[in-house]
């Protein structure tokens, strides 16, 4: 357990400006989120879906200083930005990969909010000089997020580097997919991935780009599987290792590190298990999933 506070470079992300007076109405009918939520104080977390609804793009949005930034995985950035700029249309807006002007770091630990001044509400954030760091808007157990110039190191409180593992096995135990190494490309659905509860999705915003699919999934309960943590013991399986419940397919390993690992669970079968007991293995390994208390199935 690591009871210091911790920061960590997280290197494979990049930063994508939009500007321009239309820039706020442009975003707000392609994203998941609500765009007019952000502020010199918040920031937020959102998706961009194919026209089916399903999963192209996720990404944090904050308030730069005359345009929003989006910070995502940069081998998702380009097609962002292509889509985005497909999408522009007449709207008076710039969009740049500003990637090489930042450095995106992560921080965590026991005292990571009041290190940096925070009540601790998802999505507060902070301006510091040339950069911003906000509290997790996904879940504030997260920690902190920052987007610094680059070659700054952070130099709030009395933060330790330390290794992306650690950072990674925060991630995965609490559940918290990744948008490269748990989601599908084009084929996940938000609320399979805990876009709602992780305040990826406004309900009360209006119409953006595969909004009534994800619409429909919530009202109806047509969600079948969900991403959520397991603990292994044993060997930490490869991703795409099935899970099996005796001779049923029971879910699949996504992302992993030490014990912990994702896995895209089916949940008609994740009751039965619960229900009746007994193994859930991958490979020569046996998993026991473990629903964190801001998962709502």
């Amino acid at each position: 357990m690591l009871t210091d506070n911790y920061f960590v470079k997280l290197d494979g992300r990049g930063v994508l400006a939009v500007s321009g007076e239309d820039r706020a109405n442009f975003l707000q009918g392609l994203v998941s989120n609500d765009v007019h939520l952000i502020s010199e104080t918040v920031s937020i977390y959102a998706a961009l879906l194919t026209p089916q609804g399903k999963f192209f793009c996720d990404f944090f949005m904050s308030n730069g200083q005359s345009e929003f930034l989006l910070e995502c995985d940069s081998t998702l950035l380009p097609g962002l930005e292509k889509k985005l700029r497909m999408h522009k249309l007449r709207s008076k807006i710039n969009i740049e990969d500003i990637s090489d002007e930042f450095d995106v770091f992560a921080g965590f630990g026991s005292s990571i909010h009041s290190a940096i001044g925070s009540t601790g509400a998802s999505g507060h954030t902070i301006k510091v000089s040339n950069g911003l760091i906000m509290v997790d808007p996904r879940l504030a157990a997260m920690g902190i997020r920052m987007i610094l110039p680059k070659n700054a190191v952070p130099t709030i409180g009395d933060l330790k580097e330390c290794d992306s593992n650690d950072y990674e096995l925060l991630r995965i135990t609490l559940g918290v997919p990744d948008g490269v190494q748990d989601m599908q490309f084009q084929k996940t659905i938000l609320l399979e991935a805990g876009f709602d509860e992780l305040n990826g999705i406004n309900w009360k915003k209006g119409c953006y780009m595969g909004q009534e699919l994800t619409a429909r999934t919530k009202y109806r309960g047509l969600i079948k599987r969900r991403l959520i943590s397991v603990s292994v013991d044993g060997t930490l399986p490869e991703p795409g290792t099935l899970i099996m419940f005796g001779e049923k397919e029971a879910g699949e390993i996504r992302s992993g590190v030490g014990n912990a690992a994702i896995a895209l669970m089916r949940l008609n079968i994740l009751e039965e298990w619960s229900r009746l007991g007994g193994e859930l293995t991958a490979g020569s390994s046996c998993v026991m999933p473990q629903k964190q208390s801001w998962m709502n199935f």
